[in-house]
């Protein structure tokens, strides 16, 4: 049995899609075998690449406000694991926005990874690309639908949109959710920290 220390340096030491990677591979995760809570996003931005922090970008100060948690509590990695879809930066679409997360990743890692967090009893799917590949047949067929059937994927799942600023849109059209997700979300988080 390979040891947690062992899987998370083959991790930030993987470079298994470098060829694909615009700015080269900086895989970046949070994970500790104590942690509660697991969020599963898409992939680094820009910023995060240069930091190499999770979710250190206005998108995580809003995923960190839905959570109702501070940045020393959400970067404690013995109670709150981060694993993207895509471990890095996979580049621009020509079009704007970021390309989807690399799937060598996912493939390769979120088993080992999971296995090695058996204390997760809340893991938060954000976006279409973590739905899509843990609630297989179980997701709707939008992610607006998904995520309005929050209550059926639970306890162990809460499916929300990527929190970045292309949601805003989205979030006027579907106030339900500030409303009904996130005050659940906030509860159950606090009851896990």
């Amino acid at each position: 049995m390979v040891s947690f220390a062992k899987t998370l340096k083959d991790v930030q030491e993987c470079n298994i899609c470098a060829d694909n990677l615009p700015l080269g591979p900086r895989p970046v995760v949070q994970v500790n075998p104590a942690a509660k809570i697991l969020i599963i996003g898409q992939a680094p931005g820009t910023k995060v690449h240069e930091t190499g922090i999770p979710w250190n970008d206005p998108s995580g100060d809003r995923l960190r406000d839905w959570m109702q948690v501070e940045r020393d509590v959400f970067y404690d990695a013995a109670k709150i694991a981060i694993v993207p879809m895509g471990f890095c930066y996979p580049g621009r679409l020509e079009k704007g926005g970021d390309k989807p997360p690399r799937p060598e990743c996912a493939l390769a890692w979120h088993d080992l990874l999971l296995a090695a967090l058996p204390n997760i009893k809340l893991t938060l799917l954000v976006g279409m690309y973590a739905q899509n590949y843990y609630l297989k047949s179980t997701k709707k067929k939008t992610l607006t639908e998904t995520v309005r059937q929050w209550p059926e994927f639970g306890p162990d799942f809460i499916p929300t949109p990527h929190p970045s600023w292309r949601t805003t849109g989205w979030l006027k059209k579907n106030a339900w959710f500030e409303a009904e997700l996130v005050p659940n979300l906030r509860q159950r988080v606090k009851a896990l920290l």
